[in-house]
């Protein structure tokens, strides 16, 4: 399902509609008066989350909704009829900010979660409101009250537990392979995977959590080298990054200084990302023979200087992954209800992932800025092709 994570819309609520002037005017009724009704309500402008919507491809070209104008009021103190609204549907995990003011209007997470973003415009009065003892024949009306205008920015971030981080070829893709239903592509050469994939993963009966999986990040990443850090954002909502390390790459590379490499990468990009607990898994141990493996393994976590959790893991025999997925199952469960049980536990993780969340925005933003200065100078300089830099795409497989 391919999907755009940021889009750019302006939405316009409706206007109201006009009251009007009017008076009674029957036959045997000579003092009939003002009878002038209201205009109706103009029409709101919501966004909606929908689990059954997976992409932000719908506003990539259709990128201007307005609701419908509030029906002018009429004689016999009828009000007009209020304008329909427009519900725009966004998959669970956007966040809707505010262009002109960088506030955020709304995080929607929950299925069903809705968010007013321009309110439809109040409908005028009619001259009936406006008569007295005084003036008995007024006529006087308001007309409706203009609807709000807004530019937002709609950015979607995957909802995972576990975030998927390491060198491409790693061993990230046939990781989630083996411990969820999810099949990314696996090949032999690097940035095999091109877009996140998300799985669930099955812990045991009624006991799971979501796991994702990005491109791999590389050396000066946050330079614009390889994929860049574009995909970095789909972290911000983890729990717990799992950082994936091939012991033996077939490049010839060294393990530990592709290690220290994404770990630099990460805190370039996000240092409040970079204290997301990290579990470090020595991963393709089935390409070292088993006389030398625990000797090879100390190595690496000697000159990482490793004192967090570690596992030792082949991904294509399944070895040592069901141990993994019961630690990272624990750890989740451990926080999810220290979460309900202590209030200021509780109110310290909301303000870290609201600062996570305001810092990758920045980094994002401004990565992609400069990218398209990038692109633009190339083609200027007739070195890049034309196409539409406006939208990243990317594809999410989330499956059970």
């Amino acid at each position: 399902m391919r999907f755009v994570d940021e889009a750019v819309i302006t939405v316009e609520a409706g206007d109201g509609g006009n009251g009007v002037a009017s008076f009674r005017r029957e036959k045997f009724v000579p003092f009939g008066g003002p009878d002038g009704g209201d205009g109706g309500r103009g029409g709101s402008v919501y966004i909606q989350a929908d689990d059954d919507t997976g992409t932000l491809v719908d506003y990539r070209y259709t990128r201007k909704f307005r609701a419908e104008r509030g029906k002018n009021g009429a004689g016999a103190n009828c009000t007009g009829r209020g304008g329909e609204d427009v519900v725009l549907k966004v998959p669970v995990g956007t966040t809707i900010v505010d262009v002109d003011s960088g506030d955020i209007i709304g995080d929607l997470v929950e299925d069903g979660q809705r968010v007013l973003v321009a309110g439809g415009g109040d409908g005028g009065l009619g001259n009936t409101h406006f008569k007295s003892s005084t003036n008995r024949s007024p006529r006087k009306f308001t007309t409706g009250i203009k609807g709000e205008f807004r530019e937002i920015r709609l950015e979607l971030k995957v909802l995972a537990d576990v975030g998927l981080l390491g060198m491409p070829n790693a061993g990230k893709s046939t990781f989630i392979r083996a411990v969820s239903a999810a099949k990314p592509k696996v090949a032999d050469y690097p940035f095999t995977t091109m877009v996140p994939n998300l799985g669930v993963v099955d812990a045991d009966r009624h006991r799971s959590f979501v796991m994702a999986d990005i491109p791999g990040l590389i050396e000066g990443a946050a330079e614009g080298a390889g994929l860049g850090i574009r995909f970095l954002k789909h972290l911000a909502r983890t729990r717990i990054l799992l950082h994936i390390v091939d012991v033996q790459p077939i490049d010839g590379s060294d393990p530990v200084h592709n290690a220290k490499a994404i770990i630099g990468e990460l805190k370039k990009f996000s240092p409040t990302l970079a204290q997301l607990p990290v579990v470090l898994v020595l991963n393709k141990l089935d390409q070292i023979e088993e006389a030398s493996r625990e000797e090879w393994c100390k190595h690496i976590l000697d000159e990482l200087e490793w004192t967090g959790p570690v596992f030792r893991t082949s991904g294509l025999l399944l070895e040592g992954t069901k141990e993994v997925v019961y630690y990272l199952m624990d750890q989740i469960e451990q926080q999810r209800e220290l979460e309900a049980e202590d209030p200021e536990y509780a109110r310290q993780v909301k303000a870290f992932r609201e600062q996570l969340e305001a810092e990758t925005r920045e980094q994002t933003i401004a990565a992609k800025e400069a990218y398209r200065a990038m692109r633009k100078a190339q083609r200027e300089a007739g070195q890049g092709d034309d196409f539409d830099d406006d939208d990243d795409e990317v594809e999410v497989i989330y499956v059970r």
